[in-house]
């Protein structure tokens, strides 16, 4: 059988059974959906990503862009490629039909997505970034910008992007230099360089939009001082579009997402790039952090789709691929057996199925969470979700890109001698899932995120939300004859912890506050996939067949080999153990 990239059973079990996303149809933002709008659209993406994506991964990963002459060229199948994803509607496909949108939940549209990244990853970023970029000028453009951008964006004609780092400051956006000047036509004279640009050029559209941060001449120092503007490599006029001064000074090369160009932007080299203030001036962060976010999210989403196409891989393979006899067998004459009759390749396909479906199961949690916090009738709901999403945020983006590596490590283990050679593809998707680990923050930043701000945001609101969630699904679940008892002793381990720890932050002890936020994140990703492993069991316990069976196991699993690891996290936290904290740098040599 072909890879299947992602399980359709498991993602309408995931839809139907355990998020409800039917139960969104009865708000009025979705009144005009059903389960029967919605399975035309899995089955549109399944489809493009089966048929016209996945068999251009391969060459689009052996053949990476081209930098000719000042511009880049990409693979010619990214055309074709394009054309399809634009004729889905897949880049408006959860905006309001106000802006030529479908309206999905983003709950259907999400786990949708997933089809598309898992079939070419790189391909799907180009859509993803275009609507990220349209959704931040349709939120906070005033009406020129948005006459002058969105529909050409969400219509595909033009791609968008988010220019934020720069060489000098890395991911420290307090360090932005690029600098923006006033003109009497309302608009701005750019200046500056930018860094890892995603699809910062590309030979598909005839223009893109880049969302960049700079400050106006005589702005704040620090974040307070940052404005986002809207800068197009090729600027509307009168005339149609003409040349906008943003030039390419160089292209990265990159280890994975091979399809998808990385540059280095140059901005006002000759004076003339123009730029459109897109929100508040000196607010262009606080704008910004809605691309980021949801950006962070399609990371997470791709990490748990490239895992999730590993893993059927393997799974095949293993089930294929006769070697050895097998334990204790005495029978020098025996035929060989399949890989999955090994107790250890079974740990390893396990452990995938565990890593990959709890990730997609936590994806579409933060889904549902985004689409209540928008647009639940009570202001409480919305207010409730919306603190669950923003803590679980930087876990959806960490989890499935970490716990994914490992996936996909253990995937081309269990291809052997073939896994690490080329002509297979666990080694592509390996090399892909790195990325992931640094795409939109790298997991140091997430960490820093979620304990220094999202967990001690309101008082512990938030955590104490995602308390009453874990306990009311181990109840459901206990009641449902599913012993789900370590998830409750895991979250008692990260509610004790955060309040050790946030109690040293308000003495000022910043460092034994901080100093284990990575354990911490592992700690609180550890307990949230339990979660969403207890929502998924709670569920599967209602079938007896081999597909449910399958679901109870890897959730049984990761109760009983990863939510124990909860107490060791949480005193690591918790002592502060000092070996790294403590280690001079002269004595690493």
């Amino acid at each position: 059988m072909a890879n299947p990239l992602v399980s359709d059973r498991l993602i309408d079990f995931l839809l139907y059974e355990v998020l409800d996303a039917e139960a969104l149809c009865a708000l009025p933002a979705f009144s005009e959906h059903s389960r029967a709008t919605f399975d035309p659209w899995l089955g549109a993406c399944r489809r493009v990503a089966r048929e016209v994506l996945w068999p251009t991964y391969r060459p689009m990963d052996l053949e990476p862009p081209r930098f000719e002459g000042g511009r880049v060229f990409v693979h010619p199948s990214m055309r074709t490629c394009w054309r399809e994803l634009v004729g889905l509607g897949v880049l408006a496909a959860s905006r309001p039909s106000s802006v030529g949108g479908q309206q999905l939940p983003l709950t259907v549209s999400t786990l949708s997505n997933v089809y598309l990244m898992a079939g070419n990853l790189s391909a799907y970023a180009y859509a993803g970034l275009t609507t990220g970029a349209a959704h931040l000028i349709e939120a906070f453009g005033d009406d020129a910008v948005k006459s002058s951008f969105l529909a050409a964006m969400y219509e595909g004609r033009w791609t968008g992007t988010m220019a934020l780092t720069e060489p000098q400051a890395g991911s420290s956006l307090a360090d932005v230099k690029s600098t923006a000047t006033p003109t009497s036509g309302g608009r701005f004279l750019m200046k500056g360089s930018k860094i890892f640009i995603s699809g910062g050029d590309q030979d598909v559209t005839e223009n893109i939009v880049h969302l960049v941060l700079a400050r106006i001449d005589g702005a704040p120092a620090g974040t307070r001082g940052i404005s986002l503007f809207a800068v197009p490599k090729l600027r509307p006029s009168g005339e149609g579009l003409r040349a906008n001064d943003v030039t390419i000074a160089g292209v990265i090369h990159k280890i994975g997402w091979k399809g998808l160009p990385s540059v280095a932007l140059s901005l006002g080299d000759e004076g003339d790039c123009h730029g459109w203030l897109v929100g508040p001036a000196n607010q262009g962060l606080k704008c910004m952090f809605q691309m980021m976010n949801e950006a962070r999210l399609m990371v997470g989403a791709n990490g748990a789709a490239t895992a999730s196409a590993a893993f059927h891989e393997s799974l095949a393979y293993a089930r294929e691929r006769k070697q050895g006899r097998p334990l204790g067998s005495t029978d020098a004459n025996a035929e060989p057996v399949a890989l999955t009759e090994h107790p250890d390749v079974r740990r390893m396909l396990l452990r995938q199925k565990a890593i990959v479906e709890g990730s997609l199961a936590l994806i579409g949690l933060t889904a549902q969470l985004a689409d209540w916090s928008e647009h639940a009738e009570q202001a409480e709901r919305r207010a409730e979700a919306k603190l669950l999403l923003d803590l679980l945020t930087p876990i959806a983006k960490t989890f499935p890109a970490e716990k994914g590596f490992e996936a996909n490590a253990l995937s081309l283990q269990l291809h052997g001698g073939y896994g690490y050679s080329s002509e297979y593809l666990p080694e592509a998707w390996l090399r892909d899932q790195k990325l992931n680990t640094i795409h939109e923050g790298t997991t140091t930043i997430q960490g820093l995120d979620l304990l220094g701000r999202k967990v001690i945001a309101g008082g512990g609101a938030a955590l104490m939300a995602l308390d009453g969630r874990v306990r009311d699904a181990v109840k459901r679940a206990q009641a449902a004859g599913f012993d789900a008892a370590p998830l409750e002793r895991g979250m008692d381990e990260l509610a004790r912890v955060t309040g050790v720890l946030g109690a040293r932050g308000a003495s000022g002890d910043v460092l034994g506050m901080m100093g284990h936020s990575a354990d911490f994140l592992e700690l609180a990703s550890t307990v949230a996939v339990g979660w969403a492993w207890v929502e998924v069991a709670a569920r599967a316990v209602q079938n007896d067949d081999d597909f449910s069976r399958g679901l109870r196991q890897a959730a049984s699993y990761w109760l009983a080999t990863e939510l124990p690891r909860a107490q060791h996290l949480a005193r690591l936290c918790e002592t502060n153990e000092r070996s790294y904290l403590d280690v001079n740098e002269a004595w690493l040599d």
